[in-house]
């Protein structure tokens, strides 16, 4: 059975060595940005405990010496490169589940699918977090709880469609680019290797589901007012 899943028109165009070198950094900057998701649903899911906790993990990574630069190096220009990249694999990529439906191939779509959706939650979550969709959703460290749910609260398609959305493709694509990442760094070598490490990567996504989930409902219900 086969599971190939698209050619790259970046093989001819950037030549072999270079094409191998940038996949490997989109997998690598895929990685950082996966665990920083993984890490900062967790966070948010302190909500659920009450506000001051939520506030003391917030405090914790502010007064981090050096911030904007950690912020740069290990989020926003991984999600950068990650994302623009991307987009040419999806621009220059061939899926062909329809001529071979197979899981993995279906995997590979559904990937595709869910990077599109979660490029465009990060910009509207990062952009409405710096307050430039509006002060209502503007993100205040020194109030982080009661900035959060006056966030969510400023529109209901935030609470019930956008977050909740956002947060399945983030848990997916995570999941799933941890799971390919095993398979291109030869980590998952033997069919049973590449098995085992699907079923750790469905637990990560498990795991990322119902942090997000209960950070997301925590939020609704105004925890820490």
């Amino acid at each position: 059975m086969t599971t190939a899943t698209a050619s790259d028109a970046t093989v001819p165009l950037l030549g072999g060595h270079h094409h191998f070198l940038l996949r490997r950094l989109h997998s690598l900057t895929g990685i950082v940005f996966g665990l920083y998701v993984a890490f900062h649903l967790f966070i948010n899911a302190t909500l659920i405990e009450g506000g001051n906790i939520y506030q003391l993990q917030v405090d914790k990574i502010h007064v981090l010496p050096f911030l904007t630069g950690i912020e740069w190096v290990f989020i926003y220009i991984p999600i950068i490169y990650h994302t623009i990249y991307g987009v040419w694999i999806i621009l220059t990529g061939q899926p062909n589940n329809a001529n071979y439906p197979y899981y993995k191939n279906t995997l590979y779509l559904f990937q595709r699918i869910s990077a599109i959706i979660l490029a465009a939650f990060i910009a509207f979550h990062v952009f409405a977090m710096k307050g430039l969709l509006g002060h209502a959703l503007a993100f205040d460290p020194q109030r982080a709880t009661a900035t959060t749910i006056a966030g969510i609260d400023a529109h209901w398609w935030e609470a019930y469609l956008v977050y909740p959305i956002g947060i399945i493709a983030a848990c997916f694509h995570t999941a799933n680019g941890f799971w390919t990442s095993g398979v291109s760094w030869g980590l998952t070598v033997s069919a049973a290797g590449r098995r085992r490490w699907g079923w750790v990567c469905v637990a990560v996504f498990v795991g990322m589901i119902v942090c997000g989930g209960i950070a997301l409902g925590a939020t609704v219900a105004g925890h820490g007012h």
